[in-house]
């Protein structure tokens, strides 16, 4: 937290010096990394994110007119950008300033309306790109401002995950689920937070390690097809499901245990889909399917091995799901395959998958407790000697979810 409060102090004098008036709230909301449970999240399954301990600030003053002035001090190139609480339309060179507009006018649709225009500047230490979430951070981030600024009282934390989803979805066209801004709302400092994202009840699992540690290594690997074959791979589960439930609903199939037609691939258990795949007649659709439900299957079970302490349980259950993410969901890439073939061949790593929506971005590992030096020698040599990239690494130190930091005096 005093890392926090010496930033909030620099951005406070910066909000200053670029607008000429004092801020009125401060906030901060952490990235995250998802140990496992990867594209379950719009499958109403269970995912098992940790909140981290870097993310974005919001800060924000209201102003007397309806425009929004919107500042980043990570793109200072781009000046002050200037938008209008009446025209909270997405446009191509909106940058950041898109993510704001957007829980605005999620917000308002829910009925939470500001009053007034706003100067806001932000500043956030989430990589761009690394699967880390630094889009979810700014969009709670957001949500939190101006529920502080505007006294929206009733609006919850969860509900601020909700609008941050709705901004992504409908407003940026990015068809993600609820994973990562839930947890940027939620996340509990020393802790993982096992998710149903199909009813949002969760529970806070404590991450205390006693024999292993958390790494996360950037790739420095981002491949541009990212955005839209995420979409792809959500329409391709919703038409598997379609054709499941319709199957269902003429016989063909039985339904699941609970007797009613699953709203979601993660409903179903490993044999109910392998009872199924007969009317998957496609292949692609029949792997992303087993994909989504067999890693389903594994972060339930994760989750009950980290709270046991089997940390290799785990770490076998995150080389599965790298295999699965790679083989039949397809959003791995050659470096990202490379830099966790390298982790997984070394002894004192337990486990090492990718994390994120795909194609890039960072791996999660967990290694043996005291290998960290070597863990970082070793695997930066070996995948910059492969790929010509130099891999950064980061601690994966389990922090607080979006939270108010309140200014200096």
């Amino acid at each position: 937290m005093e890392n926090i409060r010496e930033k909030l102090a620099e951005l406070q004098g910066k909000f200053a010096e670029i607008y000429g008036v004092s801020l009125e709230a401060s906030v901060f909301a952490p990235g995250r990394v998802n140990l496992i449970g990867e594209h379950t999240d719009y499958n109403g399954g269970f995912v098992l994110p940790c909140a981290l301990s870097y993310g974005t600030f919001a800060l924000g003053r209201k102003r007397a007119d309806r425009k929004l002035r919107m500042y980043s001090d990570n793109v200072t190139r781009l000046g002050i950008m200037e938008g209008s609480l009446d025209d909270l339309k997405a446009y191509e060179n909106d940058h950041f300033t898109g993510y704001v507009k957007g829980v605005i006018w999620a917000a308002e649709e829910a009925g939470f309306v500001c009053d007034t225009g706003m100067d806001i500047l932000i500043w956030g230490d989430v990589p761009n790109g690394s699967g880390l979430s630094s889009s979810a951070a700014l969009e709670v981030a957001i949500g939190l401002l101006i529920k502080t600024m505007f006294s929206f009282d009733t609006m919850t934390q969860p509900q601020i995950a909700l609008l941050s989803q709705k901004a992504e979805n409908e407003f940026m066209g990015m068809q993600c689920g609820i994973m990562d801004q839930f947890i940027s709302a939620m996340g509990k400092e020393g802790h993982a937070l096992l998710l149903n994202t199909g009813t949002l009840t969760y529970k806070h699992i404590p991450l205390e390690l006693e024999d292993a540690e958390i790494v996360i290594v950037n790739s420095c690997v981002k491949h541009s097809l990212v955005g839209s074959a995420y979409n792809d791979r959500r329409n391709e589960c919703e038409k598997a499901l379609a054709l499941i439930r319709q199957a269902m609903q003429d016989g063909v199939l039985a339904l699941p245990a609970s007797g009613k037609l699953p709203e979601g691939l993660c409903e179903l258990t490993a044999e109910e889909f392998e009872a199924a795949a007969g009317v998957l007649k496609d292949e692609i659709l029949c792997a992303r399917a087993k994909h989504a439900v067999y890693e389903n299957d594994r972060t339930i079970r994760a989750a009950e091995a980290l709270s046991h302490g089997n940390t290799a349980l785990f770490g076998k259950l995150m080389r599965e799901s790298h295999a699965s993410l790679r083989d039949l969901y397809e959003v791995s890439c050659e470096e990202m395959d490379i830099l966790t073939d390298i982790a997984n061949a070394k002894e004192y790593v337990l486990g090492a998958r990718m994390t994120g929506g795909g194609f890039g971005g960072c791996s999660v590992n967990l290694i043996k407790a005291g290998y960290g030096k070597q863990f970082r020698k070793e695997v930066g040599e070996a995948y910059t000697a492969k790929t010509g990239k130099k891999p950064l690494f980061y601690a994966c130190v389990p922090g607080e979810g979006a939270r108010v930091v309140e200014p200096q005096a």
